[in-house]
């Protein structure tokens, strides 16, 4: 696992700042040094008959606390993005290439067999599984048995006819207790991380099978 330091060296968030913490310092930009040597050769040669107003030195001093803000804030800001793209980078390492489930009732097909699995409540005792294409005519149905793992889709139309490479198909499981109508839900489509990105602030995994959720919509498939 890769060790994050947050004091590690940091290169400069905008031209001409720059920030070195090596030596556990802050360098300040050459705007930054400009303003002090200027207020420093003002307090050196004001008229000492007629020194520099309180206020006005009050005021300039709160520039210099408000420009050293700033600088610390953009050396903190470039360590937490260092940081972050560490914990993404590491996050991603841990899930490309494994096996997870996404919840998704529209469900690309590529040619290969659709693979899912049934988040069905204790009571449900009967599902049938009904596919429809995208102009919501019903393309295939089937009675699946609960009591099975994972079940699967080839690709199969009441047609005789096979589905085409490319085709998007909506999935709803009804689900019975008995005769009681229980509800419809949605098949957790079981496919392969290929990556994972940022999204709005939000990490979101892509998969084989062209579907994305954000990570906290993902379930990783124990063998």
């Amino acid at each position: 696992m890769t060790t994050v330091n947050p004091a590690a060296t940091t290169q400069p968030a905008t031209t001409g700042q720059q920030t070195d913490t090596s030596a556990g310092q802050v360098q300040f930009g050459e705007e930054f040094n400009t303003f002090l040597q200027l207020l420093t050769a003002q307090l050196r040669n004001q008229d000492p008959l007629s020194p520099l107003d309180s206020t006005q030195f009050v005021e300039q001093l709160a520039t210099f606390s408000t420009l050293e803000q700033q600088v610390r804030g953009n050396e903190s800001l470039e360590n937490m993005a260092s940081m972050i793209g560490e914990i993404h980078a590491m996050f991603a390492s841990d899930w490309i290439g494994e096996t997870v489930t996404v919840e998704s009732s529209w469900v690309p097909y590529s040619d290969d067999p659709v693979d899912f699995q049934i988040n069905a409540p204790d009571s449900a005792d009967r599902a049938i599984l009904n596919i429809k294409d995208s102009a919501g005519e019903t393309v295939w149905t089937d009675v699946l048995d609960l009591s099975d793992d994972t079940h699967n889709w080839r690709g199969q139309k009441l047609s005789g006819l096979d589905a085409q490479s490319g085709e998007i198909f909506e999935f709803g499981i009804d689900l019975y207790a008995g005769t009681e109508f229980i509800g419809t839900v949605a098949p957790q489509v079981m496919t392969t991380v290929t990556n994972v990105a940022s999204e709005n602030g939000a990490l979101r995994i892509g998969t084989s099978s062209s579907l994305s959720a954000s990570v906290d919509k993902v379930h990783k498939v124990t063998e």
